[in-house]
């Protein structure tokens, strides 16, 4: 709580906003139609210009999309991170997107016709469940709840509930739409899609609502219940937001891993380990991560794009290795 932050809050908050601002512009400027600041000006004010309809119809939901999705995850990483205080906590890496994916496929094989919004209720249910089977076996291994023991439980839940969103999509005969749907990137992202956005915003709000009873637990529960904490009660309402985060994630864009690894220890360094301040500088961050990521992936192969959960992965992989390594040491 005492720890050194380079920047006041509000000034890491103003500099992650201007930061977003100039992502968002940058990744509606450039990609394989031509587009500049004017013609994105004239697509949002009037409709007009020569590549509105591209602005409009794909490249602003996509890079809108990708604004909520990085917050979304690197926010359910934080609150996971803090109500477990797990530094290799993800919601890629714990169920939770594996969970979703399997709750998507079979929601599509059996309810043919389903709306965004079932596919979202859906999504949340089956991110609900993958977390509690990972902790179900994580917290009934000899010698209790360890960050590896979490880890290779997810490892192994995320291929089987994999497996049930690969399996279904045979049995059923929709193993593209399923892929369309799972495969984690934002090519083919429309404004209809964007309906799920509203349900981000609530846990995004419901996240920074609990951030001052999640730093207090995120020390130690003890200490939560010694301040007169309701901890069950607590940890049910952060874990129902992380759920729905994840789930309208995937709803969205389909299985991301590792953001929710990254942006939250990259914001411990700067911000502290009041979560106050880690939410909201998540979101930002996230967001900000998201948006270059994906532009990445439209341009490092251009005219053909890379997928971004490809570029997600480069970055994590590397960085969860040094986690590892150095035994989640600096997470608080």
């Amino acid at each position: 709580m005492s720890q050194r932050r380079l920047l006041p809050i509000p000034i890491q908050l103003i500099l992650g906003a201007l930061l977003l601002a100039a992502a968002f512009v940058l990744a509606l400027t450039l990609g394989a139609a031509d587009t500049g600041i004017r013609d994105v000006w004239l697509a949002v004010t009037s409709g007009g210009g020569e590549h509105a309809s591209v602005l409009r119809e794909l490249r602003i939901p996509r890079v809108t999309a990708a604004v909520f999705t990085g917050a979304a995850l690197a926010v359910a990483g934080a609150v996971m991170q803090g109500v477990t205080r797990n530094p290799l906590a993800d919601p890629g890496l714990l169920g939770l997107t594996s969970g979703a994916n399997a709750a998507l496929a079979l929601s599509l094989a059996l309810i043919p016709g389903i709306t965004r919004v079932g596919i979202l209720a859906a999504c949340f249910i089956g991110a609900a469940a993958g977390m509690a089977i990972v902790f179900s076996i994580g917290a009934s291994s000899r010698g209790g709840m360890s960050a590896m023991r979490l880890v290779v439980a997810g490892a192994a839940v995320t291929a089987f509930l994999q497996a049930v969103a690969d399996g279904t999509g045979i049995v059923f005969q929709i193993s593209k739409d399923v892929s369309m749907w799972t495969a984690g990137g934002l090519m083919g992202t429309t404004p209809d899609s964007l309906i799920v956005v509203p349900f981000i915003v609530a846990g995004l709000v419901g996240a920074v609502l609990v951030s001052r009873q999640l730093t207090i637990l995120s020390l130690q529960e003890d200490v939560a219940v010694g301040l007169g904490q309701r901890v069950f009660l607590i940890k049910t309402i952060m874990m129902a937001i992380t759920a729905l985060l994840a789930g309208a994630a995937v709803a969205l864009v389909g299985n991301l891993a590792f953001v929710g690894l990254i942006i939250p220890h990259l914001v411990r360094a700067v911000a502290g380990a009041d979560y106050r301040a880690i939410i909201p500088i998540s979101a930002i961050i996230g967001a900000v991560f998201m948006v270059l990521a994906d532009l990445a992936g439209r341009l490092v192969n251009a005219p053909f794009e890379t997928p971004v959960v490809a570029i997600t992965a480069l970055i994590g992989l590397p960085f969860f290795l040094i986690i590892v390594r150095k035994g989640g040491l600096g997470h608080a």
